[in-house]
């Protein structure tokens, strides 16, 4: 989206050099203190947390408004749902600890893993044979994935792989796991684009 001018909001949410998970973390504990119908102002520069905001308010009920680029700041802008709106949070059933996954790689049972990170954060580290299909163009791109094929979903804390495993379902796919604590507890081998 380009530049525009600021949308009304009732509150204003600083999450400016937060790294996902913390911009979902922080905007799930405001908008709990908010009155339904009111608008939350979210700034963030993790360029992540566009697709993790439109995920989260789709999986929750609340409402995603839209983002508005400010220079380096995404002002992502959410309204409160009602209690009728308001959907309980689900997190995707199958998982695979970080060990696991390792182990099926070692042995070459592995199938997919599917690295949904933005391409900075794969580029630096990441797991070797990794695809990488960002959170945020997963809806354009899940056709490059086989339906009938085991897929190994990683981010960098398991949130946003979460809210990927759940697309994936949603588009037929049986075979996924989320792989946690992503990244951050990945012990095995990497590599990058150095």
């Amino acid at each position: 989206m380009t530049k525009q001018t600021a949308i009304p909001a009732n509150h204003i949410l600083d999450c400016k050099g937060l790294a996902c998970p913390m911009p979902i973390v922080k905007t799930k504990k405001r908008i709990e203190t908010m009155l339904p119908g009111e608008v939350l102002e979210v700034q963030a520069t993790d360029k992540g947390s566009l697709a993790d905001m439109q995920g989260w308010a789709k999986n929750t009920g609340h409402a995603y408004l839209g983002t508005i680029h400010d220079g380096d700041v995404l002002k992502h802008y959410l309204r409160k749902a009602s209690p009728q709106e308001t959907k309980t949070e689900t997190k995707f059933p199958h998982t695979i600890t970080s060990e696991e996954l390792e182990q099926k790689l070692s042995a070459n049972q592995a199938g997919t893993v599917l690295d949904v990170r933005e391409p900075a954060e794969y580029a630096f580290n990441r797991i070797p044979g990794a695809k990488s299909i960002p959170f945020g163009e997963l809806e354009k791109r899940w056709n490059e994935l086989k339906p009938e094929d085991e897929i190994h979903v990683v981010c960098r804390s398991g949130n946003r792989s979460d809210l990927a495993c759940q697309v994936l379902a949603d588009k037929g796919f049986t075979r996924v796991k989320n792989v946690l604590p992503g990244m951050n507890g990945w012990k095995g081998p990497v590599e990058s684009n150095e």
